[in-house]
């Protein structure tokens, strides 16, 4: 408690461990029920994925770190041999689904965008952050399902999160491991080699071959690493940085269309597994590459549209 009692540590980051132990404790009753599920083909593999990155997402700042890395090693174990298994789904029946669709209808996606809509107030009106607003969202979205149906209750809640947490399984995993890659990267030097290389390309303050090298790079690097998160970091340390916001360009706009230019990068990439493979699998579809090749045309307009928007008002 000593952590939650400190007046040094600001409200916002206590609020946010505080999702951060919810989100361990959902991932603890997922690794429960899965291994008390005789149904699921890999009891055991399955539940030491999953109560083993709840234990680290819930307790980890109060774990030595030797620990916890030791339980994140034993955790990557049953993903790499394949034994975390989807185990029996209380899911709804067809007719379950078409009686409440008539009855809730459009009203469903209320409960989603009052997720975004927190996340966007908190992140500009206060300080505590957008992340926290995305949990606060979460409640939120609770209470207006609870108003549709009675029959919402927190077993209902934690029953889904589980059923949506198994059939992503391990790639959930996918996008917190690729923002540790960046910081890796960055901490490696990446991004001095890769200036180094830029620099012998890129004529000495043409700030618009910098944007677009700087802007194309983003995009492809996040292909490679799956993650604008992660990529942001090492490209604007080694192209960002000396080639475009050396020269007075607005850091605000291009940092913040940089970002966009690498989520055009994750419309084309099965490294995006959470956006472009998880679908395809949740869809039952045919196709693995069905969502990326429905997006390469949005992606293509929205890099050259975002080129051009920083190069006109840097």
């Amino acid at each position: 408690m000593s952590f939650f009692a400190d007046p040094d540590i600001l409200l916002g980051e206590k609020l946010l461990e505080i999702v951060y132990i919810i989100i361990g404790l959902v991932s603890l009753n997922t690794g429960i029920k899965n291994a008390l599920d005789e149904k699921n083909p890999s009891r055991l593999g399955t539940a030491i994925f999953w109560c083993f990155l709840g234990i680290v997402l819930a307790f980890g700042r109060w774990i030595p770190p030797v620990v916890n890395g030791i339980l994140i090693i034993i955790m990557t174990i049953p993903a790499i041999l394949n034994k975390v298994k989807v185990g029996k789904q209380d899911e709804p029946s067809k007719k379950e689904m078409t009686q409440s669709y008539s009855e809730i209808g459009m009203k469903i996606f209320i409960p989603a965008l009052a997720i975004g809509i927190s996340a966007i107030i908190f992140a500009m009106f206060t300080n505590l952050g957008a992340l926290v607003g995305v949990g606060f969202g979460v409640i939120i979205a609770m209470l207006i399902l609870r108003i549709y149906s009675e029959k919402n209750t927190l077993k209902v809640f934690l029953n889904d999160s589980e059923r949506l947490l198994s059939t992503v399984g391990p790639l959930s995993m996918l996008p917190m491991l690729l923002a540790s890659l960046g910081a890796i990267f960055t901490e490696a030097g990446v991004g001095d080699v890769i200036a180094q290389i830029v620099g012998k390309i890129i004529p000495e303050g043409n700030v618009n071959i910098g944007i677009i090298v700087y802007a194309l790079g983003m995009m492809f690097f996040t292909m490679v690493m799956g993650n604008a998160f992660a990529a942001i970091t090492v490209m604007t340390v080694g192209i960002g940085g000396p080639f475009v916001l050396k020269y007075g360009v607005n850091p605000a706009l291009v940092g913040m269309l940089a970002l966009t230019c690498g989520y055009c990068g994750t419309l084309l990439t099965p490294m995006a597994a959470n956006f472009n493979i998880v679908p395809v699998a949740i869809l039952d579809m045919k196709d693995e590459m069905g969502v990326i090749k429905n997006q390469i045309v949005p992606s293509l307009l929205l890099i050259v549209f975002q080129i051009v928007y920083m190069i006109m008002f840097k």
